[in-house]
């Protein structure tokens, strides 16, 4: 026998908020009996569960998602997650184009943004 991960859950104080952000980030929607308000929350497509808890978040992640482009640069990603609401917290994108920059999303939960398959396959043909 075998487990299968059903959610990655994401504690936070606003747990609709915090999902509503990963929703645009994804292009994916809220589970359809999701509404402001309630406590538990999901993105139904990414597996993503967020849940509002009392405690404020107070060290670095243990366990962070990383994304990658699937339409555009991940610095055309990077500037639109921005005026989404998430802020860099470190540059580590590199002149040659490897790297990442690490962001946090609004109640400062971070995550890397990579470079698309398509920035790779370039980079490795050239």
């Amino acid at each position: 026998m075998t487990s299968a991960i059903r959610h990655v859950t994401i504690d936070c104080s606003d747990a609709y908020a915090v999902a509503v952000f990963w929703s645009e980030v994804l292009g994916l929607p809220l589970h359809e009996d999701d509404k402001p308000g309630d406590e538990e929350v999901l993105i139904e497509g990414a597996g993503l569960l967020f849940v509002t808890v009392p405690e404020a978040k107070t060290i670095k992640n243990r366990v962070h998602l990383d994304i990658e482009p699937q339409d555009r640069t991940r610095e055309e990603e990077v500037e639109r997650l921005l005026t989404l609401g998430a802020t860099l917290v470190a540059d580590r994108r590199r002149p040659d184009g490897t790297g990442w920059a690490l962001l946090a999303d609004p109640e400062g939960n971070e995550f890397c943004v990579e470079r698309s398959t398509a920035e790779r396959a370039a980079a490795a043909a050239g």
